[in-house]
Order: C-alpha cells, then structure tokens, then sequence
C-alpha cells in the first residue's frame, strides 16, 4: 500500500519519497472536483491540514477531512509526512493516541501493532513465531496522498492514483519573486462550514462594521461595485475597481479556486502589494480549519523588519482577535439559514433565503450560484448540531493554541514565569521583616528597598496572568461594541 507524494516547492519543500519521482514528471491533467461537468467532487481535492511548524516529528497528530478521522505522523525510514486512517486494523482504536516507535515505525496504543510508512503492518507482539498475520491485507492501514507546499502539509482526500496529477491549490503570487514576499500567517479550528466561511472572507463590505477597531473602520464604509469577470466549475476571478478606503488604496483583485481557497489582491502606492489568502479546510458538517495567510512587498524596508521580529505567538493572538469579531454570530448565521432553507415557501433556494440587495454582495451571490450549480455541498443532507455556547465558541486554547507550536510554548513559558514571578513576590514578603530587624532602626529607605521586588514581581504575575488567559479564552465584547 504506497502513499503518492509530490514535491514542495522553494517556500519551504523538498521531495519526499520514491512516488514524487513520478509526481515531479506526471501532468497536472485531471482538474480538481472530478471529471462530472456538473458536479464538484469535494474529496478529489488537495486540502491543507496543518502548517509543516506545527507539527511534531516525534508525535502522531490528528485531524478530521471531510469526516474521515485521520492520523499524521512522520516517517523517518522515507523522509516524509504520512496520513493514515486513525484506526487501527485490529480493535479499532484511533492510532493518533499511540506513539513513534523506536524504530520509527507507528505503533498502537492498544496492543502495540506497528505500521510503515506504506501502512503496512511490521509486527504483532501477540503473534506467534513464524506466525504470517501481519501479511494479510486486512492488518494494513488505509494511506492518504501527502505533500509539502509553501510551508503547508496538503492531504488528498480522494482516490490516490489520481493525487499526482491533480494540481495543489497553491496561492500562485508567491510562486514569481519569492524573495520579495514576506509572509506570516495563522490558523484556527472553526465552529462553522467552510462554505460559511469562504462566503464571510469574499465579502469585503462587512469589514468597516464588523472589524471596526481592529482591521476596519466604520468611516471607511461605502457603496462597493463588485464585478465578477469569469466563472467555472473550478471558481471564479472578480475585481473591486474602487478598492478600499474609498478608493485611497487602489484596485483590488479577488480569485476563488474552488472548492476551498480565496485571496484578495492590493497594490497600493502607500503600502506596496498585499494579498489576504484564506484556505477553508472542511473537517465535518459546521466545522472547518482556516488557514490565514498575508503576503506583502513592502515599498519600504521598516515594515518588513518589524514583522520579522514579531513573535508568531503574539501575531496569532491578534489574530484570534480578529476571528471572533464574527466568529459567534456565523455560528448562529449558519444555524438560521438552514432552517430558512428548510421552509416551504423558500425550498432550498439561497436567492430567497437572502437578500442580496447590492453590488457588494456579488461574490456572496456567485459563490452560492456555485454551490447549487455543481452541486458542490461537502456535507448535503447532513443537519447540524445545536448551536453551541459562547464560553465553547471562544475558546482559544483547543482550537488553537495546543495545536500551535508557537504558541503551546509561548503559553508553557508564561505559565513558568508566572510561578517564578510568585515565588519571588512571596519570598520578598517574607523577607521584609528580617531585613527590618537587620537594618533598624527602619527607615523608608529601607522598607521602599525591600518592596520593590515584591512590586516588580506582582506586575510580573498579573502580566503573565492577562497572557495566559489571551491563550485560553477570546474576548467577550468585540472591540467594535466597546
């Protein structure tokens, strides 16, 4: 059982195994969807599913596509990322609670089978010697494609001798002067569809309200033409002549390659080019991952120094930020419009369901015309599940940070230098009467010498504790409502 690999690019690849020899020679000839004119087949799609940093080489990872529970884990003997089914052939157990063996191989948590990187079974300790079970084809695991683009794992979803010629959504503008870019970017586990998603970040006209104190401005708001250019199974490409800020900073260019990926495109004479891309990875009905991603070419150098030496943990929390200005009213969003579809009079159709009164809403519009029009629902006839809870919606730490390698440490060293910072505060406490004993008889100098560590400690304790809680919970009221 062979896992199809391709090459990563110069953004962050290399080739991966004895399968990308043939990858690096086979023609992107099959286009992404599947070969029925009429309808968009999510599975025969390439789909990131975590950033190449994140990852732990020593550790198996998980991560649901699609509905399929998968397992990613690095293998050492081919020098490659692999994704398997997150079950193991015999009892059934998810493999992703298991470990790397010693010898490198993927091993149960349960009874200790061990699988290769092909997803062949290479022992049974319970096994008999000379006993050939771990021959059959029923003790493999089932393989998934798998290659490293711009700094990005991508999985197939769909029938793996077709991954190496189906093309790898990629954002396209950093493949032409590469040195130029300087790029950062986030992720985050959504409470909401991907299509939900998709349609949220295409609509730029929510910006000056919804992110008003954060990334937009209410003042900035206007009438907004949006012109969709051409459109096909495969997406769509349209322009704001405009541009935002009324205009001040140029043309911008939006591109959607379905099923999953937009970004929207700026040159300006003020800030050089800038590119907003969001991949929507689906994971199962109401949820997917988002992949943010912010490409610059900075007119000047300062800029591109200061991003530099930004932290990645401290970007993502203005960033997670940012996510929850929408976040909890899309989970609701999506809850309502399904039960709007579900209505007689309105019987599915989105034209009815929304009011898609304005030029601003053309590539909402053109999107949901995509959906109906390749029958492109990842999860059609699926309902969702009650709506959940605002303390659930904006919870940082499992949708993000403990699967952030920057900021799962960030959040380790906080934590430390909190208990450090209190320790220090309690023994100069303590310590303030024995230096008054030492010292008398007591004057101000000496009771303001002993404090100031208990001082600068205590502000140390409260800094830490306001920072582990940006790691573990968002904001309740929205900077726009402040």
């Amino acid at each position: 059982m062979t896992t199809n690999t391709v090459p990563r690019d110069n953004l962050g690849g290399k080739f991966q195994s004895d399968a990308d020899l043939r990858s690096q020679t086979a023609p992107n000839n099959l286009a992404a969807g599947g070969q029925d004119p009429e309808r968009f087949d999510w599975q025969e799609v390439w789909y990131p599913v975590f950033y190449i940093e994140d990852l732990d080489k020593h550790k198996p990872a998980q991560f649901t596509l699609l509905e399929r529970d998968l397992v990613i884990w690095w293998d050492r003997h081919s020098n490659a990322w692999k994704a398997f089914d997150d079950r193991c052939p015999h009892r059934l157990v998810p493999l992703s609670e298991g470990r790397i063996a010693e010898d490198g191989l993927l091993e149960c948590p349960y009874h200790g089978w061990a699988f290769k990187g092909d997803g062949n079974c290479d022992r049974i300790p319970q096994q008999p010697e000379g006993g050939t079970a771990h021959l059959s084809p029923r003790a493999c695991v089932k393989s998934l494609p798998t290659a490293e683009r711009q700094g990005l794992l991508f999985i197939y979803a769909g029938n793996p001798e077709n991954a190496p010629q189906v093309k790898i959504p990629i954002i396209e503008p950093l493949e032409t002067d590469t040195e130029k870019w300087t790029l950062f970017g986030t992720f985050r586990d959504l409470p909401y569809d991907a299509i939900t998603l998709l349609e949220n970040v295409l609509d730029a006209s929510h910006l000056p309200f919804t992110h008003h104190k954060s990334v937009g401005n209410r003042a900035n708001a206007a009438p907004m033409v949006l012109e969709v250019l051409e459109t096909d199974k495969h997406g769509f490409t349209g322009t704001w002549e405009e541009g935002p800020r009324r205009g001040k900073l140029g043309t911008q260019d939006t591109t959607f390659i379905a099923p999953s990926l937009m970004w929207h495109d700026l040159t300006s004479k003020q800030f050089g080019r800038t590119i907003t891309a969001v991949y929507a990875t689906p994971t199962r009905k109401g949820e997917c991952r988002l992949f943010a991603r912010f490409p610059f070419q900075f007119n000047s150098a300062i800029p591109r120094f200061f991003i530099g030496i930004t932290p990645r943990w401290y970007s993502h929390i203005g960033q997670n930020s940012i996510l929850e200005d929408d976040q909890i009213f899309l989970h609701y969003q999506e809850r309502y419009l399904a039960e709007t579809l579900a209505q007689t009079e309105v019987n599915g159709n989105h034209a009815k369901a929304f009011y898609l009164a304005t030029p601003a809403d053309a590539y909402v519009s053109e999107l949901r015309k995509w959906v109906n029009r390749y029958a492109a629902d990842p999860f059609a006839g699926h309902r969702l599940a009650a709506p959940l809870s605002k303390e659930v919606l904006l919870d940082r730490y499992h949708s993000h940070t403990s699967k952030c390698a920057s900021c799962r440490q960030a959040l380790q060293n906080v934590r430390k230098i909190k208990t450090i910072s209190l320790a220090i505060a309690a023994t100069a406490w303590t310590a303030s009467p024995l230096l008054s004993i030492l010292f008398a008889p007591v004057n101000l100098m000496t009771t303001l010498l002993s404090a100031i560590p208990a001082t600068i400690a205590i502000a140390v304790w409260l800094v830490c504790k306001n920072l582990e809680r940006k790691f573990i919970y968002g904001q309740e009221t929205p900077l726009r409502n402040l």
